[in-house]
């Protein structure tokens, strides 16, 4: 067994090379660019939703009141008139990117923290780097990738962006292991 905290330089380093390869993803590669469509007429729909000053949030519409709504004529043909549409809503103006990014890291180090006790309780001191680092990926891809499956299966976003996605994580995954796998102690 491999105590968290003497795991703490693998657990920085990996949330680092993760921090930078995503910055690399978005920044450089842009497959991510199309993750979301326009809307039609975006201009006359951002002017009618402004006018009902939705304030920051995640909203469903229609939204039933409770399941047994959801079998009423009245609410059945709401679905089914449309739009249909969960839609988030963030405060107005630019977006806060030195908050957005530390948060990134700091989940990244979350990742780590629960990729190192997992990976210390299987392996001991001296463990050979392929099975540190099978461990350490499986975790880390585990927490980067499996979460986002829920969005196509309720929310509808697209599988695209999700295998995307899950695709990057596979990369932090990897990056994850690469460095406990290196930085295993003896």
């Amino acid at each position: 067994m491999v105590p968290v905290l003497s795991l703490w330089v693998p657990i920085l380093l990996s949330a680092v090379l993760v921090f930078v390869a995503s910055s690399i993803i978005h920044m450089v590669l842009h497959y991510h660019d199309r993750d979301f469509r326009k809307v039609p007429s975006e201009n006359e729909v951002m002017d009618a939703l402004r006018g009902f000053g939705i304030p920051p949030g995640d909203y469903a519409m229609p939204r039933p009141s409770s399941p047994k709504e959801m079998g009423t004529p009245e609410f059945v043909e709401k679905m089914q008139r449309g739009p249909v549409a969960f839609l988030t809503v963030l405060p107005s103006g630019p977006p806060s990117m030195g908050r957005n990014l530390t948060l990134w890291f700091l989940y990244s180090i979350v990742i780590g923290v629960f990729t190192a006790y997992v990976t210390g309780r299987a392996l001991g001191p001296g463990a050979d780097y392929l099975a540190v680092f099978r461990f350490s990926a499986t975790m880390a891809f585990s927490g980067y990738a499996f979460a986002l499956w829920q969005n196509p299966i309720w929310y509808g976003r697209s599988w695209t962006s999700t295998i995307k996605s899950t695709i990057d994580g596979l990369i932090y995954g990897f990056l994850t292991a690469g460095v406990f796998g290196w930085l295993w102690p003896a």
